[in-house]
């Protein structure tokens, strides 16, 4: 299911829905969000990216209620990274199949009667505004539902659902947002939004991912099969694709193409991969021949979610979209620079001393945001055509020199 359905689905199906049972749960149900906290689901559908962010508040949720109750329920192809940030154990994932509207409806449906089966007490809801997400922690039946509220048009509208309501600050990185609804999912919810909770008590740390020998050997296996090298060191990475989420980010592929032209022809030992997904393996693979160079090859499709972090450790500089793969790296120490658009580092920006980033200020930056549904009217995202070929090399130009200044 792509983003434009996603969107539709939530909005035409999604307001008559939180509108029915936000009734419901007016005229009928007087349960109070009280007793002990046992098992917990947390609902992050959508956004790979966005759930390495959410990596210390699921932390925080495992260190009090222990590993074996956490549930976290998500698109099955958005699963990938949290097996791989191994927080929520694989038998407590409730994935949601894609294939089409009918069948995700259905998984949907299947995912709730699981957490009902499962005797959930608490719902973290981390869909910040999505309408499905807040119908589905009420259908849960659980007693505590911690999520951001619409209280005076603060964002789009879904109903009264939750029992721990809290406003949604633009002025904090989303590391903070997930953090907070688990901080107020036990606190006692008549006082909120209002929230007595010191930032700087709370553990940001986000894990380190560390490949085994055998890991480390076959992704260097595969390296070797696509460079004709052992070693392909320099290896500077390039994700040249953003997700439909928010196409805007996108920054042009020729440009990528240019960069990975000059950067070869500043270093005769340097080596330049494409990453990417299965289905971007075509574009990404045009893009290699566009650069026609047997030190440039493509990458895209031939590594797992694993794979590819592991990948990240064997790289020395990543320039991505702002998109996932900025994130996944940051779990690794390659240096990983960001072409920032349309939304704000402020909040969404990549965590970690190695994450760096290129924009230009522009006016109409950000436009996109929580409280717009992440849509925006602009149809010419000149605040991506502004970041130059120069701009970018010039920074991994930077980087590079520093990795090999440290090397020595």
């Amino acid at each position: 299911m792509n983003a434009s359905t996603i969107r539709f689905v939530d909005k035409w199906l999604g307001i008559p829905a939180c509108a029915v049972l936000t009734l419901v749960r007016r005229l009928f149900d007087w349960r109070r969000p009280d007793g002990p906290i046992r098992r917990v689901l947390v609902l992050k559908l959508v956004e790979q990216g966005a759930t390495v962010i959410a990596y210390p508040a699921l932390k925080a949720v495992v260190d009090r209620v222990g590993r074996d109750n956490i549930f976290f329920m998500v698109l099955e192809e958005n699963r990938p990274i949290l097996d791989a940030l191994d927080i929520v154990p694989p038998a407590n994932v409730i994935s949601v199949p894609k294939g089409g509207a009918v069948r995700t409806l259905g998984g949907i449906l299947g995912g709730i009667l699981r957490a009902r089966r499962e005797r959930i007490d608490a719902v973290v809801d981390f869909e910040f505004f999505a309408r499905s997400s807040a119908v589905m922690a009420y259908l849960t039946g659980a007693r505590r539902r911690a999520g951001f509220h619409s209280f005076h048009g603060d964002g789009p509208w879904r109903g009264d659902l939750m029992t721990h309501r809290l406003l949604y600050n633009p002025h904090q990185h989303a590391l903070y947002a997930f953090l907070l609804l688990v901080e107020a999912l036990w606190k006692d919810p008549d006082p909120l939004p209002a929230l007595d909770v010191d930032l700087a008590s709370l553990d940001t740390t986000l894990m380190r991912f560390v490949p085994s020998a055998a890991e480390t050997a076959a992704v260097k296996r595969t390296l070797r099969e696509a460079t004709g090298r052992e070693e392909p060191r320099p290896l500077v990475l390039l994700n040249a694709n953003a997700s439909d989420l928010i196409p805007l980010r996108k920054w042009d592929g020729e440009r990528y193409a240019e960069v990975a032209r000059r950067l070869l022809a500043d270093d005769p030992e340097l080596f330049v991969a494409f990453t990417g997904s299965p289905g971007e393996a075509p574009p990404i693979e045009a893009l290699v021949r566009q650069v026609g160079h047997p030190r440039c090859v493509s990458l895209a499709g031939k590594t797992s979610m694993r794979e590819l972090l592991v990948l990240y450790t064997l790289a020395d500089v990543l320039v991505s979209n702002d998109s996932g793969p900025g994130h996944f790296a940051a779990l690794t120490d390659v240096d990983i620079v960001t072409l920032v658009g349309p939304e704000t580092p402020k909040v969404w920006g990549v965590l970690g001393p190695r994450a760096h980033r290129v924009s230009i200020d522009l006016p109409c930056s950000p436009c996109v945001s929580i409280y717009n549904n992440r849509l925006s009217a602009c149809t010419n995202n000149i605040c991506m055509q502004g970041i130059t070929v120069e701009m970018v090399l010039a920074k991994v130009r930077d980087l590079l020199a520093a990795r090999r200044r440290a090397a020595t």
